[in-house]
């Protein structure tokens, strides 16, 4: 069954799954994935942009290994645009890498939540982080990003969800993204289009 057939069955969603299907693919070359994630945090698209193609340009335009980018000194880092933080995070990804020696296949075999512990265990990645990577790196199909503050903002429109606290807030989305599975990350994607295109 497509995952449209499936989520059209939400009637709430239903209109939102017009025009052209989403496909996931898997990427290659995570460590890169997961720092282009750190370096976009509380930035907006056309700004993380901008910084990730800095990025690459310290290395000429080509995704680095994770050697290259430990080997890349602080200032220099600092020089495209990052914080203190966000370097050490991104020198953190990359210890982490080549430490634990983690290759693409090697996380593409394993599941979500397994995903998410190992890599949450580097300082400065957290499970959004690790999430949007499930998502658009892994080629995960059942992802929810419930900490996502454009799906929080989306369902609450969408569902009109009444709540008093976050606690209560994400107790309701849980309940609402159920119905979605095994396709919760194309719900994701197309409320993410949704709230994009202003209907939030």
């Amino acid at each position: 069954m497509s995952y449209q057939k499936h989520l059209k069955k939400d009637l709430k969603m239903a209109p939102l799954l017009k025009g052209e299907a989403y496909t996931l693919k898997k990427r290659k070359n995570t460590p890169v994935r997961l720092i282009a994630s750190i370096l976009s945090q509380q930035l907006n698209t056309k700004v993380a942009k901008i910084i990730f193609l800095r990025f690459l340009d310290l290395y000429n335009g080509v995704e680095p290994n994770m050697k290259q980018v430990l080997d890349t000194p602080a200032e220099t880092l600092r020089g495209i645009g990052l914080s203190n933080s966000k370097v050490n995070y991104v020198h953190n990804v990359a210890q982490f890498f080549i430490e634990n020696k983690i290759s693409d296949r090697q996380l593409y075999t394993m599941e979500p939540e397994a995903v998410i512990e190992l890599l949450t265990q580097i300082k400065g990645v957290g499970t959004w982080t690790v999430e949007m990577l499930l998502m658009f790196s892994l080629g995960h199909e059942n992802v929810f990003a419930i900490d996502d503050l454009g799906i929080q903002q989306a369902m609450i429109g969408l569902y009109k969800i009444k709540y008093a606290t976050k606690k209560e807030l994400k107790i309701k989305m849980q309940k609402k993204s159920a119905a979605w599975a095994p396709f919760k990350t194309y719900a994701c994607m197309h409320l993410w289009q949704w709230k994009d295109g202003g209907a939030v």
